[in-house]
């Protein structure tokens, strides 16, 4: 079993986040959206917590709801600094935290896994061994897991086709843990998501909401996997 990885789990302002998904609550309003938001983030987070093999979990945003709500529940919160997209970001965290510990063995975790489980974290990490991998999204293009060799820079190569960059240095991870691949960025991807089960706290917010496919919906994300 690996063990010992520091997690940054990194999250856009919910003013901007997952616009995409705005048909998916209740008359697309902001209020709804952002809250829907939260919901898989702190549900992605908490099943993370579960899975053996993550020593600590750092959420990454500035976004002052979040960084609060993740705070009250004893996650460390870092600055999405500088504010120049999701890798620029997860490298200014990967340093934050080598400074700590040149040594320390840093991954990323995309915030959009309402469905995931943390034996598939888990079972994720232990299949990485100690290598540099990745975990595709389901669709095969995207990335919801990077993971670096200990004591190696991050080095994320997230946007579109990020699965593509990342097998040029990565070991490819893709194993029977459909929760780690079903990240979530259209109404379409949540209905996926549902049928494999939500977290609680998506599953509350959505409770007695229809789910309407939204993915020709005007708005695109600003950061992708």
């Amino acid at each position: 079993m690996t063990a010992g990885v520091q997690l940054l789990v990194p999250i856009k302002p919910l003013h901007v986040a997952k616009s995409r998904l705005l048909g998916s609550t209740e008359d697309g309003r902001t209020r709804d959206h952002a809250a829907l938001v939260t919901a898989v983030a702190r549900d992605t987070v908490s099943a993370a917590r579960d899975a053996a093999g993550v020593r600590t979990i750092v959420v990454v945003t500035s976004d002052p709801h979040l960084s609060t709500c993740f705070a009250a529940e004893g996650i460390e919160v870092l600055p999405d600094s500088p504010s120049a997209g999701l890798n620029a970001a997860l490298q200014h965290a990967d340093g934050v935290l080598r400074g700590r510990n040149r040594n320390a063995r840093i991954g990323a975790l995309q915030a959009d896994l309402p469905a995931l489980r943390g034996a598939d974290l888990e079972a994720a990490l232990d299949a990485a061994g100690g290598e540099r991998a990745f975990c595709p999204d389901r669709q095969g293009t995207g990335t919801t897991l990077l993971v670096a060799a200990a004591g190696t820079p991050l080095a994320p190569r997230f946007g579109p086709g990020s699965a593509r960059a990342h097998v040029e240095d990565a070991k490819r991870l893709d194993g029977p843990w459909e929760t780690l691949r079903c990240d979530v960025d259209t109404a379409a991807d949540l209905v996926a998501a549902t049928e494999l089960g939500l977290g609680p706290r998506t599953s509350a917010r959505l409770r007695g909401v229809p789910i309407e496919s939204t993915d020709s919906a005007p708005g695109a994300r600003q950061w992708e996997t």
